[in-house]
This record gives C-alpha cells, structure tokens and sequence, in this order.
C-alpha cells in the first residue's frame, strides 16, 4: 500500500457532516477566509497553505521555554504523524472525531490532518472552555486541553478515546479521569517533533512511544527523540527523563529548570507535583541567587498574598521545601497560556 501524500483527501472524509475532496475543501476555505466566524478565518487559511504549491508549513513555536520562533515543518511529515497516531490509537476511516482546538497551534493543525488523511468523520467547533457543553453526537476520539478535559468530565461519556495535551494533567484531574470509561491519554510532544511522539494511559508512569519513534537519552540525562518520518534530524531536549527501554520513558522535568542548593539537584516539577493538591491557585517553585547556597529554593504563588499553612508542604523532602514564599498578581505567559518561568521570576 503506497503511502498517503499531502496532495491526497481520503474519500472517507467528512466534514460537519458533508463528503468534501481538495477542490471542495479550498472552496470552504476560500468562504472560512471570506465569511466565515473568528475560529473559522484560520481553518481557511490552514487549508489553503495545506494545498498551496510549497512542501512545507511555517509555524510558531509556543515561546514556553524561549523566545516564540517561526519554524518550518514538513508536510510529508506531518502526514507520516498523523498515520502513526492512528496507528497508536487504532483509528479507522470514518470514525466520528471532534476538534475543538485552536487551528492557529500544531494541535490543532494536526486534527485536521488527521482527518484528511485517516477519513476521519470530524465536527469543528468553536475552541472553548467548555466543549462538549452543546454536542449531539458520540465521539469515537477528541483532543483536548487539561481545562477542557476538567471542564467536561460529566459530558465525557459519549467521548470514546481522548487526548489530552498542552500541559501537564493536575493529580487531581487524573484520579478523576481514571474512574471514567473514556479511555484517557497524556500526550507528549513540541511543535519541532510535529504536536505528540509519546502517550501514556491516564494514572500510568512511562510514557510510550508512537510507531516509528525510537528514544535515547544524552549525558545530561535529557531525552533524544529519533523520528526518520518526520525528521531528518535527531531532536535533542531540555527534558529529564527516565528511560525504561527504547520505547518508554518517564518524564521527569526540564534541565533548564533544575535548580542545585547547596549542591543538591532539586527538579522543580517532581516538587510541584507533590505540592499540586495542596495550592488551589497556580504556582511554580524556581530557584533564587544565594550566597551560602548559590541557588534557594522558592516558591511563587498568583494571586493575592495568604498564609499557606505548613501541612501544605508535609510531603515534601528535607530539601525540597521552599526557604521563601513570592506572591505575584498575574504570572507571565504564553499565547496558549503556559507559564513563562523566568519572566514571572524577573517581576519580583
């Protein structure tokens, strides 16, 4: 079986309901562009850039750990990621699949390419925080963010699969998405691995890579993504890792991230972690210039000033609890709303 290119459309395809080709889906893009509500402009332009002359697609990174840059992603290898996710998570031509992501990210992109090229059956919504709130249909698969996920729990009953990406899942969103007979997953990935190269089953420690990905790890225990099909380079991170064999690994935080006190490595993530479902609001824990320690550890809060009671940080290691506490009104952060660690850190 030859392998589907980006010229093709699935004649499986559907869209809100109707069977559209290339020449179809160029006429609705053109109308989207024309047309079209606030959501809908970018799925124009989207679709237009997808079947334009050009092998590749220029994209923003989302500026969580740098400066946002443009990067251009190859289509091939965008099809050859969305044949892998259906590989993984059994997809078949014509399955019902909502997309509720924002089109202007690599998420969100990717479903659409999905659909293309896997004939999916696909409802575009508007992105929001809510959904599922309005749906008429059950769903074989959707992709969604924590928020949406959290925000769904009592509608993900006609929701087969889900995936959820973009940031980490609270502890306590997880206890809740295990009790729920939707098959649930964590992704992970970065818009330069093209949206996801590893899932894990919601309450499971490794993740697992897609087909066609092999992993490494470098000497500063950082994860090394091998993916011929959608890129021609080794990928080095920043992340942490634990490798379990060349097809799992446990995610464990960012290098750039660590912090050494007093010459003991502190892993900023593993910390949050335990803190979690202690601090209602949002919080990251960093480290600060010391002159006895070289770096202490702190932790910053958003919001208005409290007293955090002791109790909240019972679980933590003898190193790991914070020597000062930082409130800030509004942290810092992306277009997708992660936080930007060391520009918060900058505002105290």
């Amino acid at each position: 079986m030859n392998t589907p290119t980006y010229h093709n459309v699935h004649n499986h395809f559907k869209l809100d309901g109707f069977h559209l080709n290339r020449e179809d889906l160029c006429r609705v893009a053109y109308s989207f562009i024309k047309e079209g509500e606030a959501h809908e402009k970018p799925v124009g332009s989207f679709i237009l850039d997808w079947f334009d002359d050009r092998p590749f697609i220029e994209m923003r990174t989302s500026g969580t750990t740098g400066k946002p840059k443009i990067i251009r992603v190859d289509k091939q290898a965008m099809v050859e990621s969305a044949l892998a996710t259906g590989d993984f998570f059994g997809l078949e031509p014509g399955q019902k699949v909502l997309h509720c992501l924002p089109v202007q990210f690599i998420a969100g992109k990717m479903m659409f390419v999905r659909g293309f090229i896997l004939g999916l059956d696909m409802d575009f919504v508007a992105p929001s925080a809510h959904p599922l709130e309005k749906i008429e249909y059950d769903y074989d698969f959707v992709a969604m963010v924590p928020l949406q996920a959290q925000n769904s729990l009592k509608q993900l009953k006609h929701v087969k699969k889900m995936i959820v990406g973009g940031a980490s899942l609270h502890p306590n969103l997880e206890k809740q998405l295990i009790k729920l007979k939707t098959e649930s997953y964590e992704t992970y990935g970065m818009t330069e691995t093209i949206t996801h190269i590893a899932a894990k089953k919601v309450g499971e420690k490794a993740f697992t890579v897609l087909p066609g990905v092999t992993i490494s790890y470098n000497e500063n225990n950082c994860l090394v993504i091998h993916a011929p099909r959608i890129s021609d380079e080794v990928i080095v991170t920043n992340d942490l890792v634990e490798l379990v064999n060349e097809n799992q690994f446990v995610f464990l935080g960012r290098f750039d991230n660590v912090i050494n006190s007093g010459g003991i490595k502190l892993i900023p993530e593993q910390i949050e972690h335990k803190l979690k479902s202690q601090i209602a609001e949002r919080f990251f824990v960093a480290g600060l210039p010391d002159d006895k320690l070289g770096e202490k550890l702190v932790l910053i809060v958003e919001g208005e000033k409290y007293e955090i009671s002791k109790d909240a940080f019972s679980e933590l290691g003898k190193y790991e609890k914070p020597k000062e506490i930082y409130f800030v009104s509004k942290f810092k952060e992306t277009e997708t709303g992660k936080i930007i660690r060391q520009e918060t850190l900058e505002m105290i």
